[in-house]
């Protein structure tokens, strides 16, 4: 007989005795799988500030009761919650650890390899996303409220909700891909298997002190971390700009439920700028009864111990509050605001730390400072190794991984950081095409041995070369395509300018050919009269690297700024190094780094037809949603337009790596992607941006700065003429103001309070000022 039951929804708490079957047919059902992703969607909306926090409790709480769920702590034999009869203990007890966003980690960490030895039966993550759940039988001696300290503490003394400890309580089942670890056997069987020995334990002595923990013992808990030193002028400063960032507001921090989120996303920020002592000054301000409870303190303490990187480099934001904090009371008349911004645009987005396992692996050996580089140059050697490959974008246009980079950096600076990695990429490819050249040379020979005989041998099928010379002509290149059986060419070229043999008598071929690769079913050939002649035309698979220097490169694509193959390509740069630095040291590409490669090759290469990416899908629509908010916000043409097909070239890097992961999704995928793109089109804006934006309007020349957010630009109430005076500040005409304020009101970034007047939502306020 089951311990525990199941239940269809909680709308409909009917209870049946739980099996494997039947919890298995819950979690994989389509409804459990679709709420799941829609749920990941609601908390993406809310931390992207898309959604108040009340919009986002409600959503939530609706979702969440479609959920089928089960009742760790009891049996119910007259029905769940029956007057009827009591509840049978179950004998297990689940840990619920809410607003933990490295829950996995933690299990990683903490708990994997050890799961039979603790009695764990499952580890989850919840439905929401935002935390996880442990399920494990109570070892022998303890109450469920020890067992569920003592397993807390096992999981790296994470903080847990304390009451979820009745035995009337249910907990949602969550679809299978959020399932961690389960024990069928544990957990169906009708004995307990608790850890041994754990009653008697030092650690268990130690955690029944901690069972009824207030503010006081907080308090002193924080004392012992690292204490709190009192918020000063640079310590508030440097606070409001961070909570301003991640659009949070003093509210955030003193409702219930909230709490916790609010204070995570606030260290994200603050870590870098202030040390331990100093953010809880801050924080006995911003929430003086809460800032010293357990599970804040704990949090506090994780982020500066085992999160904080000093080493890590500042986000753009970040280092304009760590420069204006430093200015504080100082009349020197230095660094003004436009001074720091025209030095905070030659930085391109930090890459994030948390990466991909096939990313984090290529760019393992690499040091540093190539490291941004080298995550892009790897995708088109990657995705040049699938094959009738095709994946359905948001718009249901089927599209094949044509990934083309340009990295354009300094004289000296390094370019040279992407050969190895592309060459071990390629290693199984230029095998193959070595023996292909071979036989297809032996083929050849034959063939002239036949002379103008009508039994000439035919090509033998499979004849496949991929990698082609970067001297490469167009007959070369329209004959390697046309026999490539499906397969992308490819070519590496160190210098883009080697595009130039490709020209033609218009002088844009090349250009031509580039804008072919990427849309999607298009063909490139020639047509010629002659016998001996290449006359051809199959469908373009073509993937390249190529690097070059900023000025060559802006020079190499000035005649066609608006003709679209800047918006094809993904490019990456390398940041100029300071006079005198010291030489980069790369690790060794040796055996192990192929071995630890050749899985993902294999996946790539054994792949076929059409495949579906849901978490890839659902993340190009975030992320479309994302530029033409930014788009709307800074009025930015320019920005709009290269944003569309630089959307595509995410979606389809989140695709290569999907399927040479096996097909499965990993948590570092998505901020990877968002990086990726927040990078390209850092670097299209910053190369070509303004001069793009004078080719469209035909103005002069305003500059080499990216987009502003004019929202931000403006104060907290304002009016018409302080738009327009922003708009022309930012080189924009004044004409369309009004519909551009508008369609902020419409959005909820502002709401009218007279004729002319307007106050910017509590999102865009600043800190202070509302």
């Amino acid at each position: 007989m089951s311990r525990f039951d199941l239940g269809r929804n909680i709308r409909n708490p009917k209870t049946v005795p739980a099996t494997a079957e039947g919890f298995y047919r819950a979690a994989d059902d389509a409804k459990t799988v679709r709420i799941c992703g829609e749920l990941a969607d609601v908390q993406e909306a809310r931390l992207r500030g898309g959604l108040t926090k009340d919009e986002y409790r409600t959503q939530k709480a609706a979702l969440k009761l479609g959920l089928p769920f089960y009742t760790p702590h009891a049996h119910f034999a007259k029905g769940y919650k029956s007057s009827e009869g009591e509840p049978v203990d179950s004998g297990k007890a689940v840990i619920d650890v809410d607003g933990c966003s490295h829950f996995a980690e933690l299990y990683e960490r903490h708990l994997k390899g050890r799961e039979r030895a603790l009695g764990i039966n499952m580890v989850n993550r919840s439905v929401s996303g935002t935390g996880g759940h442990v399920l494990f039988d109570i070892p022998e001696g303890l109450t469920r409220r020890q067992a569920q300290a003592w397993m807390a503490h096992e999981l790296g003394d994470v903080a847990f909700d304390k009451a979820v400890h009745e035995v009337e309580r249910a907990i949602y089942i969550p679809c299978r891909a959020y399932i961690l670890y389960i024990d069928e056997e544990l957990m169906f069987s009708d004995t307990l298997h608790g850890a041994v020995g754990v009653e008697g334990s030092k650690d268990l002595k130690d955690l029944k002190d901690l069972k009824d923990l207030n503010d006081a013992s907080g308090a002193r808990e924080a004392k012992g971390k690292g204490g709190a030193a009192p918020a000063d002028e640079r310590t508030r400063f440097i606070a409001q700009g961070v909570m301003r960032e991640k659009g949070l507001a003093r509210q955030d921090f003193l409702d219930e439920g909230g709490r916790h989120t609010s204070v995570k996303m606030f260290l994200s920020g603050a870590t870098p700028l202030l040390t331990e002592a100093e953010a809880n000054g801050v924080l006995s301000e911003l929430m003086p009864d809460h800032w010293a409870d357990e599970n804040i303190q704990t949090l506090v303490s994780d982020f500066y111990t085992k999160y904080h990187d000093p080493t890590q480099r500042l986000l753009k934001y970040q280092e304009a509050l760590f420069t204006e904090s430093r200015r504080l009371g100082r009349n020197d008349g230095k660094g003004s605001p436009a001074d720091e911004e025209r030095s905070l645009a030659a930085e391109p987005p930090a890459m994030p730390r948390r990466l991909p396992r096939l990313i984090a692996l290529l760019t393992g050996k690499t040091p540093a400072a190539y490291r941004a580089a080298v995550a892009h140059a790897v995708f088109p050697p990657l995705a040049t190794h699938l094959c009738d490959v095709r994946f359905r974008y948001t718009d249901n246009v089927e599209h094949e991984a044509t990934l083309m980079n340009c990295l354009m950096a300094a004289t000296g600076a390094g370019k040279g950081c992407i050969d190895e990695p592309i060459a071990h990429i390629m290693a199984d490819i230029e095998r193959r095409d070595e023996e292909n050249t071979r036989r297809e040379a032996e083929w050849k020979k034959d063939c002239m041995r036949k002379g103008a005989n009508k039994d000439k041998l035919l090509r033998p099928e499979g004849l496949v070369i991929q990698t082609i010379d970067p001297d490469m002509t167009k007959p070369a290149l329209v004959t390697r395509m046309d026999e490539a059986e499906g397969h992308f060419v490819y070519v590496k070229l160190n210098e883009l300018d080697l595009f130039e043999q490709l020209r033609g008598t218009t002088g844009k071929q090349h250009f031509q050919l580039m804008c072919l690769a990427f849309d999607p079913g298009a063909t490139y050939g020639q047509t010629r009269v002659g016998t001996q002649s290449v006359t051809a035309r199959p469908r373009c698979r073509f993937n390249w690297n190529a690097c070059t220097t900023l000025q060559k490169g802006r020079r190499f694509f000035s005649r066609v700024l608006t003709d679209g193959p800047i918006s094809r390509i993904n490019f990456c740069t390398i940041p100029e190094d300071e006079i005198g630095a010291e030489q980069p040291v790369y690790g060794q590409y040796d055996t192990a780094f192929d071995e630890a490669l050749r899985p993902y090759i294999g996946n790539l290469t054994a792949a076929r037809g059409l495949i579906d990416c849901p978490q890839a899908t659902q993340l190009a629509r975030r992320l479309q949603q994302e530029c033409a908010e930014f788009a709307r916000l800074s009025q930015s043409e320019v920005y709009w337009n290269l944003s569309h097909r630089a959307c595509v070239i995410a979606w389809l890097k989140a695709c290569v790596l999907y399927v040479a992961n096996g097909q499965r999704w990993e948590r570092g995928i998505e901020e990877f992607v968002r990086w990726s793109l927040e990078y390209d089109l850092w670097c299209k804006m910053q190369f070509f941006g303004a001069d793009i934006e004078q080719a469209m309007k035909g103005d002069e020349r305003t500059g080499t700065r990216g987009p502003r957010n004019l929202l931000e630009l403006l104060p907290t109430t304002f009016t018409l003429d302080d738009a327009r005076r922003v708009r022309q500040q930012q080189g924009l005409g004044t004409a369309h103001t009004a519909k551009m304020v508008r369609n902020w009101k419409s959005r909820g970034y502002v709401t009218q309070i007279s004729d002319i007047s307007f106050q910017k939502s509590a999102r865009f306020a600043r800190v202070g000022e509302t």
